[in-house]
């Protein structure tokens, strides 16, 4: 368990620290389950990626999770390692037997969620998060507190209630987009006026339902807030969450901010997440798809060919290559590429014509051909055999 004091200094000059929810979020994508074993190999991986928070997953669901939050809170892990509570003294208590050393506490801030779920008002949120806080804070835990629904809240209750988190002994607050039905715009104007009122780290924690996850949180790491919420893919519940990789990513090219993280591990979580969730990497997924560096399009194509173009970012810093794919859309360039890579050396003429009967194939069978195809369709070219011709 670390101290409370060593994990505020180590967050203190970074610029962006990625808190990953991976464990306890993805468990909420229906039907995933993660095994013991399974949630134990996905924390090491976070943890040697250099993730700097992980949150475990959350205590109060009975002894099993317990048990797998314990164990991961004394695998030694550089990270520091989080539970999940509600503003409940209970939750807090189930989360100290784990040995975490940290905790979110979170409520419902929104007029929605503490009237019509709650029956209550905004004193009895205000005090119920005081309380909770005050309990953790005292027991030497970082505390992140959450404010569920934050985008529907009004902003005035928003700022009251950082303020008396704040006083209570929170480390930092949490604005949450429960329903994912925030825009990048008000994200940015509510976290901006947070961040300059409340004087206390902000974490931006998105929901993907629009698919505004990455966005919301570039925006509110904009604004001034220092943590983002994320989780491998971005799995979660409904649409899920802010991908992990995505936000690291886009964080690094969009806006010149790094977050001290291996971005080469990204697939290698990736695909354990997968494996243990039975959900497939989509081979178009941003960063870790199969087929995200594969370019068939011929200018592309040709960039890639030349190392001048063709991607957002050099494949090479997450560990990935990249490859050109031979189909209907490929120029003479990269016919002329491939067939060179084969030994072959032909000449601009020759190779239009060779893409000709590229595109003639691809239409018919409704899919790209391989290397091997190409070459046998350039030695029925060579040859003046038409695989064509469907005359009797």
């Amino acid at each position: 368990m670390k101290d409370k004091n060593q994990l505020m200094e180590a967050f203190k000059d970074k610029k962006l620290c990625i808190c990953d929810c991976t464990l306890a979020n993805g468990e909420q994508a229906p039907g995933v389950v993660f095994s013991n074993i399974e949630k134990y190999r996905i924390a090491q991986l976070l943890d040697e990626a250099g993730i700097p928070q992980i949150v475990a997953g959350i205590p109060m669901m009975g002894d099993d999770e317990k048990k797998s939050v314990k164990h991961i809170a004394r695998m030694g892990l550089g990270a520091s390692v989080m539970a999940w509570n509600r503003a409940d003294i209970n939750d807090i208590n189930t989360s100290i037997e784990c040995d975490v050393d940290s905790v979110v506490i979170a409520i419902g801030a929104s007029e929605h969620q503490y009237k019509d779920v709650y029956g209550q008002d905004q004193q009895w949120v205000i005090d119920m998060i005081c309380s909770a806080v005050s309990y953790a804070a005292e027991h030497g835990l970082y505390v992140s507190c959450v404010a569920q629904d934050a985008p529907n809240a009004d902003l005035g209750f928003l700022i009251d209630f950082a303020k008396a988190a704040k006083a209570a002994g929170a480390n930092r607050f949490g604005y949450a987009d429960i329903l994912g039905n925030e825009d990048p715009f008000s994200c940015y104007e509510r976290l901006k006026t947070l961040n300059q009122i409340v004087g206390m780290d902000i974490e931006v924690i998105a929901s993907n339902d629009l698919g505004m996850a990455t966005a919301n949180s570039l925006a509110g790491l904009r604004a001034g807030a220092k943590f983002v919420s994320t989780t491998s893919m971005g799995i979660g519940k409904r649409g899920g969450c802010a991908a992990l990789e995505e936000v690291c990513l886009g964080a690094k090219h969009i806006m010149d901010v790094t977050c001290d993280v291996d971005f080469t591990m990204f697939k290698g979580i990736a695909e354990a997440v997968a494996m243990a969730s039975g959900r497939p990497i989509p081979d178009g997924k941003p960063i870790i798809g199969d087929k995200v560096f594969v370019q068939e399009d011929g200018v592309a194509a040709d960039g890639v060919v030349r190392d001048e173009n063709g991607e957002a970012f050099d494949p090479a810093e997450i560990g990935a290559t990249r490859t050109v794919a031979i189909g209907k859309h490929s120029s003479r360039n990269t016919i002329i590429a491939e067939m060179a890579q084969m030994g072959m050396q032909i000449e601009k003429g020759a190779a239009e014509e060779l893409l000709k009967l590229v595109r003639q194939a691809c239409n018919q069978m409704h899919r790209g051909i391989s290397r091997r195809e190409l070459f046998l369709l350039c030695e029925d070219m060579m040859n003046g055999a038409d695989v064509f011709d469907n005359e009797e």
